[in-house]
């Protein structure tokens, strides 16, 4: 079972997908500083002075901060529009590749000695 474990860990996709979610955690990091920073005061400003991190309403002794919901909205949008534009480039990029024509690879020795027998048939009928 060991042995099992340290081969799937020791895979690439592993490996790959463990890099992936070290830098999306930091992405997102980034995006909320970016959101929470500078989007939503910008926005804020827009509507006349509003901070969403203080937008709520109390229901018997419950909080509701949905000024928090609607910057996680926001968040949203903006992670998954760059997760889209990241994905949307990279498919061009594979349809690009795939349609540059790749070279003839060069005949072996065996297919060049085949066709010099052919020519030589050929020639003799």
């Amino acid at each position: 079972m060991f042995n099992e474990f340290k081969h799937f860990i020791s895979r690439g996709n592993v490996i790959d997908l463990a890099l992936a979610v070290i830098i999306g955690g930091a992405f997102g990091a980034i995006v909320s500083s970016l959101i929470d920073d500078i989007i939503m005061p910008l926005v804020g400003l827009l509507l006349g002075g509003v901070d969403f991190t203080k937008l709520s309403f109390q229901a018997g002794d419950a909080v509701i901060a949905y000024g928090h919901f609607i910057q996680a909205i926001v968040n949203f949008v903006v992670i998954t529009g760059a997760v889209f534009l990241a994905v949307r480039s990279y498919n061009k990029l594979q349809t690009e590749e795939e349609d540059e024509p790749d070279a003839l690879p060069e005949p072996s020795a065996g297919e060049t000695l085949l066709a010099e027998i052919r020519d030589l048939l050929k020639e003799q009928a």
